[in-house]
């Protein structure tokens, strides 16, 4: 895709990277629609220029899954275990980790505390990823790990402190106090379960 930007490998260096990976770490959030397209690459170079397609999280005015407060964050598991299964066939079944997988709430200037502190829309969205995750497992993809995204509300590239993944409440104006949004409770009581497949055979994972 981005041609001669990437310097070549001469046959010994390739012949030294080959295999030599200890595992796979794959991000997930969401996914889109793409169709094809092409751009003048040469004029705006940028890592959606260079992927060719344009993006869209609706076909025919219908939403590609469940919303949330972020306009390019649906709820679609299906996709982890699509790009999951993708990868196994591909490269080999490789060892993965879900290095980042998580929900994030939009702030505004009406925001409560108890806005983010009552996060059950993050619950559903573990819960339903966990349970595909699950699935993908006895399918026969080898993941040794997941992990979600993120501990504390934290500073986002794209949105700073305006999009709070955390699963536990920083209060930025009152000398940064932490407090247990309801999906790290629950996460407490997933995680005491024996495996994940226990968990997501219990009924049931989610309720509003």
């Amino acid at each position: 895709m981005v041609g001669n930007r990437l310097p070549n490998f001469t046959k010994e260096q390739s012949k030294m990277i080959k295999g030599s990976f200890n595992f796979l770490g794959v991000n997930y959030y969401t996914t889109i629609y793409a169709e094809d397209s092409r751009y003048d690459t040469g004029a705006n170079l940028s890592y959606t220029t260079d992927s060719h397609v344009n993006r869209s999280t609706e076909k025919n005015g219908i939403p590609i899954c469940e919303s949330t407060s972020i306009s390019w964050l649906h709820i679609c598991p299906w996709g982890l275990r699509d790009i999951l299964l993708y990868i196994k066939g591909r490269y080999e079944s490789p060892t993965i980790i879900v290095t980042e997988n998580g929900m994030g709430y939009l702030a505004n200037s009406s925001s409560t505390m108890s806005d983010f502190i009552n996060d059950n829309l993050r619950i559903k969205y573990h819960s339903v990823h966990l349970s595909y995750l699950s699935k993908t497992i006895k399918e026969g993809v080898d993941v040794r790990g997941y992990f979600i995204w993120s501990f504390l509300d934290n500073f986002e590239w794209t949105g700073g402190y305006t999009i709070r993944f955390g699963i536990t409440y920083v209060d930025y104006v009152n000398g940064l106090q932490r407090y247990f949004k309801n999906s790290a409770l629950w996460f407490h009581n997933f995680l005491k379960k024996e495996n994940i497949a226990s968990a997501t055979n219990s009924s049931p994972l989610y309720s509003e």
